[in-house]
């Protein structure tokens, strides 16, 4: 058997001192907040991935900037893998009316406080992690990942 882990993308968006969460409707636990974060599908590169996700969840279209850190975790329910690229980028426009993906109830702004209140419904402890990261000004260049033929 072959193993790999999922290579997942994330966004974290602050305006006004808040950061935009999503409210998803998980199998069999319930509402859980995440960034906006997905799978990377064939074809695509980590950022176009990572701008797709914010799209589909939320309405927004994020411009990723840097790269604020690489997460590797293993999800104790399921046992799944999971290696997260997480994003920090500019939004550069919104569709309020844009149908959100499936599981998606709402995407909404969150202080800190209020995110912090909130973490037994984190989807994952990487959700609160890599906010700290961001606050704590870790930022790396995004052409740290290559992409392509090399």
């Amino acid at each position: 058997m072959i193993w790999k882990p999922n290579v997942t993308v994330a966004a974290i968006i602050e305006q006004s001192g808040k950061f935009l969460l999503v409210e998803e409707a998980q199998n069999g636990v319930g509402l859980r907040l995440n960034q906006p974060a997905g799978h990377l599908e064939a074809g695509e590169t980590l950022c176009d991935a990572c701008s797709r996700e914010v799209l589909e969840e939320t309405g927004y279209t994020f411009l990723p900037d840097a790269l604020t850190g690489i997460y590797h975790w293993r999800a104790k329910r399921n046992g799944t893998t999971y290696l997260r690229f997480t994003y920090i980028g500019s939004i550069t426009g919104h569709d309020p009316h844009r149908k959100l993906d499936e599981g998606i109830v709402r995407a909404a702004w969150f202080t800190l406080e209020e995110i912090q209140e909130k973490q037994p419904m984190h989807r994952s402890p990487m959700v609160l992690q890599s906010i700290e990261d961001y606050l704590a000004g870790k930022r790396y260049p995004l052409d740290l990942l290559k992409s392509g033929a090399l």
